[in-house]
Formats: C-alpha cells, structure tokens, sequence
C-alpha cells in the first residue's frame, strides 16, 4: 500500500488546549486512520514551520485525502499538506520511465 506523509500546523486555540490539558493526539489520529481503512505508521511533533508530521499507510490516494480532509475539516489546523511517498523500488521505476522521455520547455 502506498505511504502518505502529512505535515500540519497548529491552530493556536488547538495548541492552547493541548497546553492547558495534554492528551495523547497519536491515538487520536491512528484511531482516524484505522476508521478509513489506514494504518497510521508515526506522528512526530515538530519544531520548524510544521507542528506535527505523519506518516501513513492508505489503500489509495481517494484514502490519504479523506484523511487530509477530514483533519482539515477539523478546524484545529492552520495549513497542512499531504505528500505522496515512493519507495526507492518505485522511484527507480520512474527513473526508467523518464529514461528517453523529453520534455521541451517553452521557447523564449
């Protein structure tokens, strides 16, 4: 099954409620997964622009952006992103797909 990472800032009202009362978000999160057929793999929280990175195995891209969607949705986030990962497997594939194919870029 394809990985997901998805990256995630904070609302300040969510980071205020975390503060005054700290709760376990990974269960929270690996709880939504599992309820779309996902399997929530690691949640880190970060220092930097993002608050919290995710890792996540879906079935499918309409999954990972049910998921993205229904965090979005949630209002206790400021801007997020979801990324779709590649293992080198699949990576060195597209290597070999992009081998002789050309690209020309707009003449100027």
């Amino acid at each position: 099954m394809p990985h997901y990472m998805f990256t995630a800032r904070y609302t300040s009202a969510s980071i205020k409620a975390m503060i005054a009362s700290p709760v376990d978000r990974e269960a929270a999160a690996r709880e939504l997964a599992a309820s779309l057929g996902a399997t929530l793999h690691h949640l880190y929280f970060a220092f930097g622009a993002d608050d919290v990175v995710a890792i996540v195995e879906a079935p499918d891209d309409e999954t990972a952006a049910a998921l993205s969607m229904s965090v979005g949705a949630s209002g206790g986030f400021s801007a997020g992103a979801t990324t779709r990962l590649l293992t080198s497997a699949e990576a060195q594939a597209a290597m070999a797909k992009a081998q002789g194919a050309q690209y020309a870029p707009p003449a100027g």
